[in-house]
């Protein structure tokens, strides 16, 4: 029988577009990260409030280096220098 992998929500959002941001970032680092929203909020498209609220979640085993990210992120050290995105060429 095959072993049943266990989550943790590593952030909580306050709607889609945020969580889906910090899925982006995750899955950057190499994560597996995946969002929950309670279904009433998600089929009427709230984003406040409690129904509004999206988990972002990761394999129990990475909750640890995905917590770091966020961190990081929330501290500014992912910020590219001068707080700007670099130029392409």
């Amino acid at each position: 029988m095959a072993e049943i992998s266990r989550s943790k929500v590593v952030y909580i959002a306050s709607g889609g577009i945020e969580a889906e941001s910090i899925r982006i970032l995750l899955e950057s680092f190499g994560l597996n990260p995946y969002t929950n929203q309670e279904s009433a909020g998600k089929a009427y498209g709230l984003t406040v409030g409690p129904l509004g609220l999206v988990e972002v979640l990761v394999p129990e085993d990475q909750a640890e280096e995905a917590l770091k990210i966020i961190h990081d992120m929330d501290s500014g050290k992912l910020e590219t220098p001068g707080g700007e995105e670099e130029d392409q060429p």
